[in-house]
């Protein structure tokens, strides 16, 4: 198992894992450079990607296959991400999620206020369309 940055080419498996999960992919190919993959030899098994507004970021598109769940594996591929991000200057990483409120503070991510994160990234199509009245806001400063 190693994790990657994304390529063009993770797209259509991407896609499918985050459909698979019931998760938006409203521009989750866009955000996918500035993101990455778990491969398992040739297969994507996992991914994260991060949009970046500035010297914040929404993580968006954390995604695990659902035989590989409660592994480590989300632990890992969100840390691989934050990496990415921290090394692209992203100082404050935000979220979203409405199904794994209790698993982010696991990884150091705290509930803040929604006009907060807006104002650091509510251009995001997960703040504008998909989660625009749904959705727990959560940060972790890198």
């Amino acid at each position: 198992m190693r994790i990657d940055r994304a390529t063009t080419g993770d797209t259509a498996a991407v896609e499918a894992l985050l459909r698979e999960a019931h998760l938006p992919l409203e521009g989750a190919a866009e955000a996918l450079s500035l993101g990455v993959v778990a491969r398992d030899g040739r297969e994507v098994v996992a991914a994260a990607a991060v949009e970046r507004y500035g010297d914040a970021g929404l993580l968006r598109s954390v995604v695990v296959a659902p035989a590989r769940r409660g592994t480590g594996l989300g632990r890992g591929i969100v840390a691989a991400a934050e990496d990415l991000a921290r090394a692209d200057g992203v100082h404050d990483l935000y979220l979203l999620t409405e199904t794994a409120i209790d698993w982010f503070p696991r990884l150091g991510y705290e509930i803040v206020d929604r006009p907060e994160a807006t104002a650091a990234v509510g251009k995001s199509v997960e703040f504008t369309t998909v989660c625009k009245d749904s959705g727990v806001p959560m940060r972790r400063r890198l």
